[in-house]
């Protein structure tokens, strides 16, 4: 009597237990977790599905009424057939079990689908290796019928298809159907129904076994007893070892992953709200591998675009590599480092004029230039290695002339030039010092993201302003395609999202998204002049010409750029509302083959470009206080007469070189000069470049005819038709002026008259290998 009393006493405790444990079937579903984060569009959209919990692979929380009606059937006849009939117990499955223990036979269990439900949701019932305790059993019996009576059969069997794990990692139906059979759970035909359910009793069973219980559910299906099932032996072999549910799918990974690392560490949240505009993003990544796909026989495999709203600072489109098209294609182009090239020179020239050290008019001479470093002599060239002679500002900028912009570099320093980038968000590795002059032509590394901002500093007026990725739930009268950057990011739908500095790290959160996050960064008048230059298609022609795919019809401006041996390619530029960064290259450092600043990523930029525009105008914008315009004309033969920008107090009607001709020398100046006598020896030819000792490297990515040498001349008191140039015993040249194509070896050029008199030599070295093959390289 004492034990009956004990025992009713422990099926009570049972019973309140069960009862203060049983959950609703909202609640579980509420706080039901997929492994996988979905990163949403600044319209709500779904963009890309990443990953983000490694323990167990789940898919989204699936409604009944979309999960297959045979597989419902087959887990149902697998599983608990009189599922509909019982209570939460299968007394009579349970007598059953107890008699054939007694008898030592199989059966199939006692176990109700509902049961299997309660040992589930709570993790002290889990069954371990050696199975349930009596204990355990009687509590998971007793919250079993506690779940009929608070749930309905179909939340109980929607539950259960969603909670079961299938088998490895794979919990749930949608993470089984999506993995195992590369479809959605209502797409499951009967064959498919019948391996799943086969998996629920022995998940992981080798391929024999489940195709054995899988024949005897899908016999059952089709009552059917004698159905063939040698098919489906094979239809087993191919789906446990097919995994189709790909950890990352979508257009945005990078942005996916960079959002993701930023979450709370409580746990990856998932859906993540982006500013990803998701019909750019696409456009975006399709021009990016259509432009690497054409230029692939250029060694050219990798890329990266990044689009800024300008007033926002919101990322519209953010695409890290080519994708498929890569062989690393987890590299994110947009914040990896790589070399600038000529995109740093804006900057340059800004601060120049911002210094007053030169206005956009200022004449800057083009000619061959020697530079004492303590590494030895630094000897700027231009790309064609042609050179213009004496060029203004706008011209030298905007046609992205390289020795012009060292000699600027000498006059702001090498040392200011960086502290001015560090100032608009480029964090150098290094201080100016390190890399001395070639500072000028984009020695240093950045990211796409610090450029692309930076840039989208001189579209602000000089104001460094940080940009972010993350938003939060837009209202619905957002929710059309951009609908203004602006306003979107002026929401006060939810608390501040954190913005990202330009090097790609998660600063802190603004008060308002807005101009109180802003930092002056350069002069707002030599910003408005630089953005000036670069938007001028004219300026540009003496190295793009006049029909460039950087001409646009709205108005941008826009720079191209191309690191040391052909290694990185840019387009950075901006609109009234837009600066789009695009960078192509490799992102294993292999030089690409003659590949220029308009062939390479120029395309893509310009694509984009038009794309935002088509339906919005983009106006030049307004001069701010502190600037004036006045007509300006050049010495003949430079360049032509124009109205000019100016910081007030550097206008000046006229620039000339006034040493080029006696005449323009002032009469005290010609009075102090001695008449040459007439028994005066003639004054010997000699030469001015290049300097003794130099050092020459071949480039192999370089096509021959662009690595010429000029060799210069001061005539003298010699005729200069009758100079001759000299290679060892090989006549190469004639006049103060020529051009020479290096092969490897030590040299001496001497400089002779026409009577074979030497006047002036040089020695000098030409390092480096053959140049590569024509048929290893495309014609530009």
């Amino acid at each position: 009597m004492r034990q009956a009393r004990g025992g009713v006493a422990a099926l009570a405790l049972c019973a309140a237990w069960a009862a203060h444990a049983t959950p609703g079937f909202a609640e579980v579903r509420a706080h039901w977790q997929p492994s996988d984060t979905v990163l949403l569009d600044r319209a709500g959209q779904p963009i890309h599905r990443l990953r983000s919990d490694d323990r167990a692979r789940r898919g989204a929380w699936v409604a009944l009424v979309d999960v297959s009606p045979a597989l419902r059937q087959a887990v149902l006849f697998s599983e608990d057939r009189r599922f509909y009939e019982h209570s939460g117990v299968d007394w009579r499955a349970v007598s059953a079990a107890a008699w054939a223990n007694l008898w030592n036979t199989r059966t199939r269990g006692a176990s109700t689908l509902t049961m299997q439900l309660a040992g589930l949701l709570d993790d002290d019932l889990r069954q371990s290796a050696s199975g349930r305790s009596l204990g355990q059993k009687a509590r998971q019996a007793v919250l079993a019928t506690r779940l009929e009576g608070s749930w309905r059969k179909d939340q109980i069997l929607e539950a259960y298809l969603n909670l079961v794990p299938f088998r490895g990692e794979l919990v749930g139906i949608d993470a089984l159907s999506r993995t195992l059979f590369d479809k959605a759970p209502h797409g499951l035909q009967e064959s498919e129904a019948a391996i799943a359910a086969a998996l629920l009793r022995a998940p992981n069973a080798r391929a024999p076994a489940v195709a054995r219980r899988a024949c005897g559910v899908l016999r059952t299906l089709r009552g059917d007893a004698g159905a063939d099932c040698v098919a489906l032996d094979m239809q087993v072999e191919a789906v446990l070892g097919r995994r189709a549910f790909a950890a990352s799918e979508g257009v945005a990974p990078h942005a996916a992953r960079r959002l993701l690392a930023a979450a709370p560490a409580a746990g990856a949240p998932a859906t993540l709200h982006s500013t990803i505009d998701g019909a750019l993003q696409r456009l975006a990544l399709q021009t990016l591998q259509r432009q690497v796909r054409e230029l692939h026989g250029r060694n050219v495999a990798d890329g990266a675009v990044v689009v800024l709203d300008n007033a926002s600072g919101d990322v519209l489109a953010w695409v890290g590599s080519t994708g498929p098209l890569s062989a690393a294609a987890e590299v994110d182009g947009v914040t990896a480092p790589r070399q600038a090239g000529s995109t740093l020179k804006p900057f340059l020239y800004a601060q120049a004029i911002a210094e007053r050290r030169l206005t956009a008019a200022s004449l800057l001479d083009d000619s061959p230039e020697q530079l004492q470093t303590a590494s030895g002599l630094y000897i700027p060239q231009n790309y064609d290695r042609q050179f213009k002679g004496h060029v203004s500002v706008r011209v030298a900028l905007a046609a992205s002339l390289n020795v012009p912009a060292v000699r600027t570099l000498v006059m702001v320093s090498p040392d200011a030039f960086a502290r001015q980038l560090n100032a608009l968000g480029i964090a150098l590795k290094h201080g100016g010092d390190h890399y001395g002059y070639s500072l000028a032509l984009g020695s240093a590394e950045v990211s796409l993201l610090q450029l692309t901002n930076a840039f989208r500093a001189l579209a602000n007026g000089g104001q460094l302003c940080p940009v972010r990725l993350q938003a939060t739930s837009l209202p619905p009268s957002l929710r059309q395609g951009r609908g203004g950057g602006r306003a979107a990011s002026d929401s006060s739908d939810g608390p501040p999202t954190p913005a990202l500095s330009p090097e790609g790290r998660e600063s802190k959160p603004p008060a308002q998204a807005g101009a109180s996050t802003c930092t002056p960064a350069i002069d707002p008048a030599a910003a408005f002049i630089v953005g000036d230059i670069l938007s001028d298609p004219n300026a540009r022609s003496r190295t793009f010409g006049t029909d460039s795919v950087l001409a646009t019809r709205a108005w941008t401006a826009v720079k191209t750029g191309t690191s040391k041996d052909m290694r990185d390619n840019w387009a950075v530029g901006y609109s009234q509302r837009y600066t789009v960064g695009v960078w192509l290259g490799n992102a294993s450092g292999a030089a690409m083959w003659d590949v220029s600043g308009t062939s390479g990523a120029a395309p893509v930029w310009a694509t984009l470009m038009r794309h935002l525009h088509a339906h919005a105008p983009s106006r030049p914008p307004a001069p701010p206080a502190g600037v004036v315009r006045r007509a300006v004309r050049f010495g003949d033969p430079l360049e032509a007469a124009r109205d000019e920008w100016f910081l007030p107090g550097t206008e000046q009607a006229l620039f000339a070189i006034d040493s080029e001709a006696a005449g323009a020398r002032p009469a005290s100046a010609a009075a102090r000069i001695e008449p040459k006598s007439v028994n005066q020896p003639a004054v010997p030819a000699r030469i001015t470049a290049p300097a003794d000792g130099t050092i020459l490297a071949l480039d192999p990515d370089i096509p021959p005819a662009r690595q010429r040498l000029t060799l210069l001349a001061d005539a003298g008191g010699a005729a200069p038709a009758s100079l001759r140039w000299w290679i060892g015993a090989r006549a190469i040249g004639h006049g103060p002026r020529a051009q020479w194509l290096p092969w490897p070896g030590r040299h001496v050029v001497q400089l002779r008259d026409a009577s074979g008199r030497v006047h002036d030599e040089r020695r000098l070295e030409v390092r480096g290998a053959a140049v590569k093959p024509a048929a290893a390289r495309t014609p530009r």
